[in-house]
């Protein structure tokens, strides 16, 4: 565990002085990579997910391939609808589709009141273990993640992706006793799901609340808050970093950081130099290249890097990553390159 714990990438979750700035990439395993879609001819997405085998392996090829600084878990975030009684498929071309979105109060007692992820999830607790087998000998922290309520409940409730979030914020304005009764079980399953994967052995946690930034920082408070905060209260004992993060809006960067975590994670609306301000000192903070960067001439995608480094200035507690996930029209050198580049600007 020593090589582990010393490792950049947790010691900048700790915002501990590190000899150059760690890199790992929001879906650094995926679309952009030919042995990944190879995989993927033979098996659907979830059946990739559910295999802890396949799980391990493009994890872990991902670590490999770009020399990245810490492993990403390979799942979905809505995974954990399904033993929340929301069932759920993938179609080709539209992404995920809730079969019966939560919309009613009947709907949302039908939702389960708690889950046990070691039994219902216990295929990501197997992944884990593979992965853990597999990278810690080499001193690769290996990172877990569940979606957020507010995201998750957002697909839940629209049955799907949405541009407005008209069904959900309307029985968040309409219902707000419903809404939170939702978001009180979904809350519940996210840090059971979290304590499980910790159990299992990840390293650090990360919070995704990709949808988060349709919402003021008053309704944030008022609805999201409340239910995010007991999460990072669980997970604080266990000693394990937990990163936050929430896309879309800058204005919730200091709701978001009150609501908890040790790493606030911020998306590319925001200079580094103005997001630290907005959040304080005594949090890390990972960012903030904006994923089409990666598409650009690599001068100009080298420019981006820098400008995130420059507005850092080497302060301890940084995590570089992207503003959101590697897009599947990125190119494995390219993306190697990006992680060179940091690698040898950041050097101390």
């Amino acid at each position: 565990m020593s090589s582990i714990q010393d490792s950049c990438f947790l010691k900048a979750c700790r915002r501990e002085p590190t000899p150059f700035t760690p890199v790992w990439l929001m879906r650094q395993a995926g679309r952009y990579q030919a042995e990944y879609r190879e995989i993927r001819k033979k098996v659907s997405f979830l059946e990739l997910c559910k295999t802890p085998e396949l799980a391990c392996e493009v994890t872990v090829h991902a670590v490999d391939q770009l020399g990245v600084d810490a492993a990403i878990l390979f799942a979905d975030i809505l995974l954990i609808l399904e033993p929340l009684g929301v069932p759920f498929h993938f179609d080709e071309g539209h992404g995920p589709v809730i079969d019966g979105p939560v919309r009613t109060n009947a709907d949302i007692d039908r939702v389960a009141e708690s889950i046990v992820a070691t039994e219902s999830l216990g295929y990501v607790m197997d992944a884990i273990r593979l992965i853990r087998a597999d990278l810690e000998p080499r001193g690769v922290p290996l990172i877990g993640f569940s979606g957020a309520p507010f995201t998750l409940a957002s697909y839940a409730i629209e049955g799907g992706g949405s541009r407005d979030y008209r069904h959900c914020k309307a029985l968040m304005f309409g219902d707000e006793g419903a809404w939170n009764a939702l978001m009180a079980k979904i809350s519940g399953a996210i840090t059971n799901y979290l304590l499980a994967q910790i159990d299992a052995g990840v390293h650090a946690v990360q919070l995704f609340d990709s949808w988060v930034g349709a919402l003021s920082p008053a309704d944030y408070r008022r609805y999201v808050l409340p239910h995010v905060a007991p999460i990072f209260d669980a997970i604080r004992p266990t000693g394990v970093p937990a990163i936050h993060f929430g896309q879309g809006n800058p204005e919730l960067l200091p709701v978001i950081k009150e609501a908890g975590g040790d790493v606030i994670s911020v998306d590319w609306r925001i200079s580094m130099d103005d997001a630290w301000s907005r959040v304080g000192p005594d949090v890390g903070i990972q960012g903030n290249m904006d994923p089409v960067a990666i598409l650009a001439p690599r001068e100009a995608m080298f420019e981006r890097a820098q400008a995130v480094l420059d507005e850092v200035g080497g302060r301890p507690g940084h995590v570089f990553n992207l503003g959101h996930g590697l897009l599947r029209w990125s190119e494995v050198p390219q993306v190697q390159a990006l992680v060179e580049y940091v690698h040898e600007r950041s050097a101390r």
